[in-house]
């Protein structure tokens, strides 16, 4: 566990996909575990697949069910992208910055 922004929590890096799903799960349920209101910085993901996805829908409904906030922050490209295809940007309840392509 490290911290983003002053706060306990998680820094993902690099593909958060199928090959690396059980890993990046358990990182993120120790960060739940020990955190009050845990935030995930998302800056670094460069690829993001629905396993990916489902870990990021698994973390919000865990954190939930402990009654804490899991924030993600900083969304990278990839992140944003696999949101925007899958209509999910708004589900989350976090602020993504969106960056138009010239």
């Amino acid at each position: 566990m490290s911290e983003t922004n002053g706060h306990p929590g998680l820094r993902l890096e690099g593909e958060v996909t199928i090959y690396n799903a059980i890993e990046i799960k358990l990182r993120l349920l120790e960060t739940l575990a020990r955190a009050a209101n845990p935030e995930v910085d998302l800056s670094a993901v460069t690829e993001l697949d629905t396993a990916g996805l489902q870990l990021l829908l698994l973390g919000k409904q865990e954190a939930a069910r402990l009654g804490k906030t899991l924030r993600y922050l900083n969304h990278s490209p990839a992140v944003v992208e696999i949101l925007d295809f899958c209509n999910l940007i708004g589900r989350f309840g976090d602020p993504v910055v969106l960056v138009s392509n010239p």
